[in-house]
């Protein structure tokens, strides 16, 4: 997939906001061509430095930039300068659909396997064996607690199981 049609595609955009949240969807949605220094791009994107700095390590710890270091010989600092590589983010993607689909099994598994009790008022959940030993009255307000069936809530993990199964092409 070529670069620009990658952060076209919504999914990609939502993954790296989750990853860089919105104050470093700038740095994450226009990454220059070549090497870039922090304070480049803070100053080219109108932002703050801290604020590029920590997109670009996030970005880093996903494998999706890279820095090389280059001391100043005079003042001896360092000056950090930064590729962006987005090759890994289908794969990064297919990683994060595998944990979600894990997920949503052991929590379906975990629904399955336990009645629970719900207070109306606060909308707090109770397994049974905590309902019981509330006496079947919320702690918060003192209501009783009532049986809640959660089918819906399955049928729902089952319909996303499915999808996520499908998009990743695996089996039950």
């Amino acid at each position: 997939m070529a670069f620009e049609e990658l952060l076209d595609d919504p999914v990609v955009q939502k993954y790296l906001h989750e990853l860089v949240g919105p104050k470093g969807m700038p740095v994450a949605v226009s990454p220059p061509d070549g090497e870039v220094t922090d304070e480049e791009l803070a100053e080219r994107l109108g932002l703050e430095l801290n604020d590029v700095r920590r997109a670009l390590f996030i970005l880093y710890e996903n494998d999706l930039a890279t820095y090389r270091r280059v001391r100043d010989e005079d003042s001896g600092w360092l000056t950090y300068l930064w590729t962006f590589d987005y090759d890994n983010v289908p794969p990064n993607l297919r990683e994060e659909m595998e944990r979600l689909l894990e997920a949503l099994v052991e929590r379906r598994q975990y629904e399955l396997e336990n009645e629970f009790y719900l207070c109306e008022v606060c909308s707090i959940r109770f397994e049974f064996a905590e309902a019981m030993d509330l006496g079947f009255e919320c702690p918060e307000c003192g209501s009783p607690v009532e049986a809640m069936e959660n089918t819906h809530l399955v049928d729902a993990m089952d319909e996303r199981i499915e999808n996520l199964r499908a998009e990743l092409g695996v089996k039950a």
